[in-house]
């Protein structure tokens, strides 16, 4: 049976969960435990909140916050009114919470208090605070009313207990009504990533995509009832939203939100809730190998990870299944615009397998390699990623441009990566078209960086490149032209670069140069660049 006949939509994954699992434990969050039946309850409380604030089917709802029990149910609650899910990154700065905001017209927002000592509510203040919209953010029209996932709130904001309590006067039936006309073709979330033009763009994927893509992921992660999964993986990413919460609705799995990554942390919830799945970037598990204190925890619970998102050393593979006794190690491969997964391993691959590929098309999935002009190439030689099937997103959220640039007419998304298959199917990533680097997990795309960075009064031109890095896999360096006269350091670049954007896309370095090296076309040559590293 697949996974939209079954659930319909992600409120009807919910619903199913909350009966079929209803004593099982869902949720650990510190002295908080929770049954899935109690956060069943839980959801249709906040899906009835929603109800009475207004959201309407297809409205866009932002949430803009760490991995907690509370994002969970709020995010779901909105889904289960008909929302459309907008999740925000938590590492951006006000005015790139607000921008992709404002692009998606969202008319509600969840927001954290404070987290890593930052006030988001200040945050969204500053880059919002000026305009002639109506509500609670002048600069935000569209946005009808900010919730707070705290005990205190603005006065012009609500908080999570008063926005919960103004729900009470809707009915169970009148939920249960609305979520039962979210239909599977409808958006169920719209992930917005930054391409090489620097504008961020909101992949629009369905219910139905989603409910099958995870499904999928499940059967081949060997994901089960009973499993307890730590998802360190964010939230506002789809690894972490899908691939864990919509992952373990599915199997009846025990969750366990870490809001940050602290490799002292995981090692004391690995420990303690004798955690049997931990998912994440290859930085993550080398973390935990490499931790002095590892052998004084007892990690033996562990039995599924699941990696990607950067070069997999085969060391890693052999270390995770000899020293921690890790069953099943796997690699996979997606982006937003394909539901977060293309390619994945199996779990009778060989480790060489697992380690050097992303492993074969998922079920329902094509991928093809293609030279410039599109033409298909055989196995062995380096092209671009083409990839077709039921998981590619239905386009950007209202840019007909970036969507045809995308999509072919008859259905392939062009992935913008470079890669290889072999004999058997599976894919290697080699390179990446549009400049991509991969910090700690996290997509930095240096376009962005450099027109952030080119904003700076004493920077005449910029260009950053990814370089390697013991610790986070890549990290940025700026070739920086500084302005005639300025006397700019690196120092004082990267310490205003931290104020105005999300820190994993600060550059580690900076290098002044006269000029930046161009073709004939004035193209910066990035290849020269990447050259002059060590």
């Amino acid at each position: 049976m697949s996974a939209d006949r079954a659930w319909g939509a992600v409120p009807g994954l919910v619903r199913s969960a909350a009966e079929r699992y209803a004593d099982v434990e869902a949720v650990v969050e510190g002295r908080t435990r929770i049954t899935y039946g109690e956060l069943g309850a839980r959801v249709e409380r906040a899906a009835a909140a929603c109800v009475a604030n207004g959201v309407r089917l297809g409205d866009r709802v932002g949430i803009w916050a760490p991995n907690s029990l509370d994002w969970m149910v709020a995010a779901l609650g909105a889904v289960s009114a008909g929302a459309v899910l907008v999740p925000l990154n938590t590492r951006f700065k006000g005015a790139e919470a607000v921008d992709v905001l404002r692009r998606s017209g969202a008319r509600l927002l969840f927001v954290t208090g404070t987290f890593l000592g930052t006030s988001y509510v200040a945050a969204l203040r500053r880059a919002a605070g000026d305009g002639d919209g109506p509500g609670p953010l002048p600069g935000l029209p569209s946005l009808e009313r900010v919730v707070v996932l705290a005990e205190d709130a603005p006065a012009d904001f609500r908080t999570w207990k008063d926005f919960l309590a103004s729900g009470e006067g809707v009915s169970g039936a009148e939920v249960r009504a609305r979520s039962a006309a979210v239909s599977p073709s409808s958006p169920s979330d719209i992930i917005f990533t930054s391409g090489t033009t620097g504008r961020p763009k909101g992949a629009v994927i369905t219910h139905a995509q989603t409910l099958r893509a995870y499904e999928v992921w499940s059967d081949l992660a060997g994901l089960r009832r009973g499993d307890r999964y730590l998802i360190v993986n964010p939230f506002f990413h789809t690894f972490g939203y899908k691939a864990g919460v919509i992952a373990c609705l599915m199997r009846g799995a025990t969750m366990i939100p870490q809001p940050v990554f602290d490799v002292d942390t995981v090692l004391a919830n690995v420990a303690a809730e004798r955690v049997s799945v931990l998912p994440g970037p290859p930085t993550l598990h080398q973390s935990l190998l490499d931790h002095p204190a590892r052998t004084a925890h007892d990690l033996s619970a562990l039995r599924l990870v699941v990696t990607g998102a950067a070069v997999v050393p085969l060391r890693l593979v052999e270390r995770l299944r000899g020293e921690l006794g890790v069953d099943t190690v796997l690699t996979a491969y997606g982006l937003s615009e394909a539901s977060g997964i293309v390619t994945m391993c199996r779990r009778d691959d060989a480790p060489s397998v697992i380690a050097s590929t992303s492993g074969r098309p998922i079920p329902g999935t094509e991928v093809r390699i293609v030279n410039a002009q599109g033409t298909p190439l055989g196995p062995g030689t380096p092209g671009e990623i083409w990839v077709r099937g039921f998981n590619v997103m239905r386009g950007y959220y209202e840019d007909r441009a970036a969507t045809a640039e995308a999509l072919t007419p008859d259905g392939w998304l062009r992935t913008g990566d470079v890669g290889v298959l072999d004999d058997s199917g599976n894919l290697r990533i080699t390179d990446r078209i549009k400049d991509m680097y991969i910090v700690g997990g996290f997509n930095a795309y240096p376009a962005e960086i450099e027109q952030r960075l080119g904003l700076h009064p004493d920077v005449a031109d910029v260009a950053v490149i990814g370089v390697p890095d013991a610790r986070l896999g890549e990290v940025g360096r700026a070739y920086v032209v500084r302005r005639p006269g300025a006397a700019l350091t690196g120092d004082e670049l990267i310490a205003w670069a931290r104020r105005e954007m999300a820190n994993y896309k600060v550059p580690r370095t900076v290098e002044f140069v006269r000029e930046l090296p161009r073709n004939a076309s004035g193209k910066v040559l990035k290849g020269e660049l990447r050259a002059r590293v060590p």
